[in-house]
């Protein structure tokens, strides 16, 4: 319970600091995180990206159904957050990587990731960055790799409708405020 007011507490300063880039305050119901991870086969998956990791919400439970073999690649922008993150989940399975979203490409080198999680809040984003942001997605993935992404408004359905062959949604009201899911599956062909 402690660990749980800290991490909700860090979760609000990082926003009181940062708002349009953290985006909400306070972290994702683990509720949410499950629902979301059910639309992609993290399970099956070799190499697993989040962005926006936090304070790990998502990361531990990513970690809990991904294989002994495969990877995960958590960004994060916040140093503070990113060091955290590294200090409180041990497992050789995790690579922390301090940095942008926008150079996940950067972040793989010529790797692709077979499902990749955006805790990106989007809506609050500015839209030059927002775009930057959602075109990065489907570049970071293999053919047929699935972004699953989690937002607190519909409003990008369209955006991810363009940009990837297949966009599922789901609502989960069981999160504060009620959570929009969507699985976008990238086109074999690119």
């Amino acid at each position: 319970m402690r660990q749980g007011l800290a991490d909700g507490a860090r979760f609000l300063r990082a926003f009181l600091a940062h708002p349009r880039q953290v985006g909400a305050v306070l972290p994702t119901s683990r509720t949410a995180i499950r629902a979301m991870l059910d639309l992609a086969d993290v399970p099956a998956a070799r190499l697993v990206v989040e962005l926006g990791a936090g304070t790990g919400v998502a990361t531990r439970e990513i970690l809990a159904r991904l294989s002994p073999r495969a990877r995960l690649v958590a960004v994060e922008i916040d140093p503070r957050l990113a060091r955290r993150l590294t200090e409180r989940i041990d497992d050789p399975r995790l690579e922390v990587v301090c940095g942008s979203a926008e150079d996940v490409e950067t972040h793989l080198g010529a790797e692709r990731a077979d499902v990749l999680v955006s805790m990106l809040p989007f809506t609050s984003l500015d839209a030059d960055l927002r775009r930057r942001l959602l075109d990065e997605l489907p570049r970071a993935l293999r053919p047929g790799g699935t972004a699953v992404v989690i937002q607190y408004s519909p409003l990008i359905l369209g955006e991810l409708r363009r940009r990837f062959a297949d966009v599922r949604v789901r609502v989960t009201p069981w999160n504060v405020p009620p959570a929009f899911l969507f699985a976008g599956t990238r086109g074999e062909g690119g």
